[in-house]
């Protein structure tokens, strides 16, 4: 990181966001096309079964819904499915999370290198981030379908920074609500700020834990002085 006066936290080199339930509330977009693949077959979409999927890559997803739905076999076709339901869900809209179009606003004035790193397909979140306007914000944006081996496989983490110009390593802060995500981002060597989107979801392995991306956990951190409240 570089360097601060004043007994201030350092500069990080980059800062790398999470995208689904951290950066945009996308994670409500994928609970409706969740719900209605459930609903198409008669099961009922519950708290767990969204535990269990948040943040996990499309493999994982699609044994958990081959697992729930009762359909050995067809994870693939499943994903797909889930896939064409959320891309059509994304077209009624999405939401930043709260704080996050300030806090994007401020790393770019300063001009802190920003990258987006999701589990999700690159067109979901190329299209999602066009929608809310923050493309022009981010000078990296990688799915995890782009690398070798996805969340919580530390490599979409190592590559962004690859990306980004900078060594992974403690001075890229990396931000994210979900176990996966938090384990790939302590995998490639990040400092991590847990921000949880869902309750009853423990990112217990980050180096700290905010509320909101308005919290000063997440101001100290990336050495930006609190928001106005």
């Amino acid at each position: 990181m570089a360097a601060a006066g004043d007994g201030a936290q350092p500069t990080p080199d980059a800062v790398v966001f999470d995208n689904d339930g951290l950066l945009l509330d996308t994670e409500s977009v994928w609970t409706r096309a969740e719900r209605d693949l459930f609903e198409r077959r008669g099961v009922e979409f519950t708290a767990e079964h969204k535990r269990e999927l948040v943040g996990t890559s499309a493999e994982v997803a699609g044994r958990v819904l081959e697992r729930r739905l009762g359909e050995p076999g067809r994870a693939a076709e499943l994903i797909e499915e889930l896939n064409e339901l959320v891309v059509a869900e994304l077209e009624h809209g999405v939401e930043a999370m709260v704080g996050a179009r300030e806090l994007l606003r401020r790393l770019k004035e300063r001009g802190t290198p920003i990258g987006v790193v999701s589990n999700s397909p690159l067109a979901f979140v190329r299209r999602s981030l066009e929608i809310a306007g923050f493309r022009d914000r981010l000078d990296v944006v990688l799915s995890a379908h782009e690398v070798a081996a996805p969340k919580p496989s530390p490599d979409p983490y190592l590559e962004v920074c690859r990306r980004l110009g900078v060594e992974a390593g403690l001075s890229v802060v990396a931000l994210e609500d979900s176990p996966t995500g938090v384990a790939a981002a302590r995998a490639a060597g990040l400092t991590v700020i847990g921000v949880p989107s869902l309750e009853g979801i423990a990112l217990d392995e980050a180096h700290h834990i905010a509320e909101s991306l308005l919290d000063d956990i997440v101001t100290h951190n990336l050495s930006l002085k609190p928001p106005r409240r």
